[in-house]
């Protein structure tokens, strides 16, 4: 059976890193064999792969670059894979050029980021401007998570004939809650019967864009006395000073509740009853789509495909404007809960339509196809 050796810059849970997995779980009966070198050792998606019998090579680059370099290379060398498919641009670039040097010519990259201004570092940006010089060489496909990824990055210079737009997919079956869970992390959370809970779930990041959500959510508290703001994800936590502080200066600190970084993520967002996707930079948003997939009525900003994924099954306001994301969240507040419930079960069934896994995977594995027929570059 041939090989896909799947390289990622590292293991934290994160949308690529989530996509890689699910991608892999949908192709277990497929007609490939699936290895992942992760480039970084640190992250929870690390037994998360192993559980599901996935081979794991783990590296450490930031260690021993040079030494690790040459590892990969002879790794590409010793499972003489059909692909190498490439995550995110520290991968693309270290794992493309291992594999040339190896001798396989069918290397994918994988771009998912659209803002390139935000959320990346000196070292990112140089190797995305190296990326993009050895576009037009190293990949034989670039595969591009937005169709906003795919117009970006061919204007930074990358190139525009090899690239090619597969949105993400999602497992339906997976996103689902039981009751009684949801039950029980409201009352966890101090929600009542009454409270009308509004949340966000992402990474404390700049590009997330928490103290958007948290200067809206200001902005409601002292018009709608029965809501609640709920904030999941990394870092977002008691333990941050800087959110803390934000969500002081509301003057409602007493209706937020953080809860960090969680694995039940259907059952948070079943504990929602209005979602928001607050942030200053996306590309495909993951959390959008699953919101939606959940049944969820959406506030979105408008950055990356959230236009695109959302249509016309929610509400999209500019980003970076606390007050235009606050009149966003008013329109869903002050529909009738039936009326809510209809957006919410049309955001399910556009994903369903639109963003399966099944339909993600065929994009994929007619992708896989078509490399391997074709020669040279």
């Amino acid at each position: 059976m041939p090989r896909i050796l799947h390289v990622i810059s590292g293991l934290k849970v994160g949308g690529a890193e989530m996509m890689l997995h699910r991608l892999i779980l949908s192709q277990s009966q497929g007609n490939y064999q699936h290895v992942v070198a992760a480039l970084d050792p640190l992250g929870e998606m690390r037994d998360r792969f192993r559980q599901v019998g996935v081979e794991l090579v783990i590296f450490d680059f930031k260690r021993a670059p040079v030494k690790e370099m040459l590892r990969l290379t002879l790794l590409v060398r010793r499972l003489k894979p059909a692909i190498v498919q490439t995550w995110l641009y520290h991968a693309d670039l270290l794992g493309g050029i291992a594999a040339r040097l190896a001798g396989c010519k069918k290397v994918i990259w994988g771009i998912r980021t659209t803002d390139v201004a935000k959320g990346g570092s000196r070292a990112t940006a140089l190797v995305r401007w190296l990326c993009a010089r050895l576009s037009y060489w190293v990949p034989h496909t670039i595969v591009c998570a937005a169709e906003a990824a795919r117009r970006v990055h061919a204007d930074l210079g990358y190139c525009a004939r090899r690239m090619v737009v597969i949105p993400n997919g999602f497992d339906m079956m997976h996103l689902q809650a039981e009751r009684a869970e949801v039950a029980a992390l409201r009352q966890f959370c101090g929600f009542g019967p009454q409270a009308l809970v509004i949340g966000t779930l992402g990474r404390f990041n700049p590009a997330k864009d928490q103290r958007n959500f948290v200067r809206a959510a200001g902005m409601l508290a002292s018009v709608y006395s029965n809501a609640r703001f709920l904030l999941v994800g990394r870092d977002c936590d008691v333990g941050n000073e800087v959110l803390a502080e934000w969500i002081a200066a509301t003057g409602y600190a007493n209706r937020f509740v953080l809860l960090g970084e969680r694995s039940d993520v259907p059952v948070c967002l079943a504990t929602i009853d209005v979602f928001t996707l607050p942030s200053s930079t996306e590309g495909f948003p993951n959390v959008l789509a699953e919101a939606m997939a959940m049944s969820r009525p959406c506030v979105s900003t408008d950055v990356g495909d959230a236009a695109v994924v959302l249509g016309d099954c929610g509400v999209l306001v500019p980003p970076e404007n606390a007050h235009a994301l606050a009149s966003g969240l008013q329109l869903l507040l002050d529909m009738p809960a039936e009326q809510r419930a209809a957006l919410g079960a049309a955001g399910r069934k556009r994903i369903e339509m639109e963003y399966s896994m099944s339909r993600c995977s065929e994009r994929f594995a007619t992708l896989y196809a078509d490399a391997q027929v074709q020669q040279g570059k």
